[in-house]
């Protein structure tokens, strides 16, 4: 890291210094956090999220080596997909619980590092590890990614319970370790094909080449 400025040595300083406290937040009272539990892993392996995830992942990785950006290639591009894939049901849904104070400050703390380091920092330290410089994209990387990481973490949060119709899984009680929708994408098909072209139209949007560049 020698050849980076000052501001970069110590942006990246203090974000490794807000994860490692998360970390520490996180295994000083492991029960009270979700993923630590097989229930959440369950919700996650719900088929119709496996199934989604991997078109969305696969079609990115395939993509990114062969686009105009030189920020995305076969590492980045799966990287980023499978960490979101894993935390932003989760951290989604701690922060919408937090802004109702339903959870401890804590646990939106490792949400919030959880988002930035699956949407941002893990970006941005392996391009500083591949290149030895920090990415000119960072800032608007954020904006960009942090946009398709809520919208997946609305996505795979998706449920149907008779009597409420569909509904956002942390709105439940008994979230995230929530029984298994038997009825899998079909009754929520249309609610979740907004999210799926959202992310669709984002993720062509600054991956692929910029016909006007």
């Amino acid at each position: 890291m020698s050849g980076l400025s000052p501001f970069f040595v110590a942006y990246i300083a203090a974000w490794s210094a807000a994860c490692l406290l998360a970390l520490i937040v996180y295994l000083r009272d492991r029960p009270a956090f979700a993923f630590s539990h097989a229930g959440y892993w369950r919700y996650l392996g719900a088929p119709w999220k496996l199934a989604t995830f991997a078109v969305a992942a696969i079609g990115i990785t395939l993509i990114a080596p062969y686009t105009g950006d030189p920020t995305w290639d076969c590492i980045d591009a799966p990287l980023m997909s499978v960490l979101t894939f894993l935390s932003a049901p989760w951290a989604v849904g701690i922060l919408f619980l937090a802004l109702r104070r339903r959870v401890p400050l804590k646990q939106a703390y490792v949400a919030v590092c959880a988002w930035m380091f699956s949407a941002s920092w893990c970006y941005d330290i392996y391009l500083v590890w591949r290149d030895g410089a920090y990415p000119l994209t960072w800032l608007p990387n954020i904006g960009a990614s942090s946009t398709l990481y809520v919208a997946a973490g609305l996505l795979w949060n998706l449920e149907w319970r008779s009597g409420r119709g569909v509904v956002f899984g942390f709105m439940l009680d008994g979230w995230p370790a929530l029984p298994p929708d038997q009825s899998g994408l079909r009754r929520i098909f249309w609610f979740a094909l907004p999210l799926m072209l959202f992310a669709a139209v984002a993720i062509l949007s600054f991956v692929l080449p910029n016909p006007f560049r």
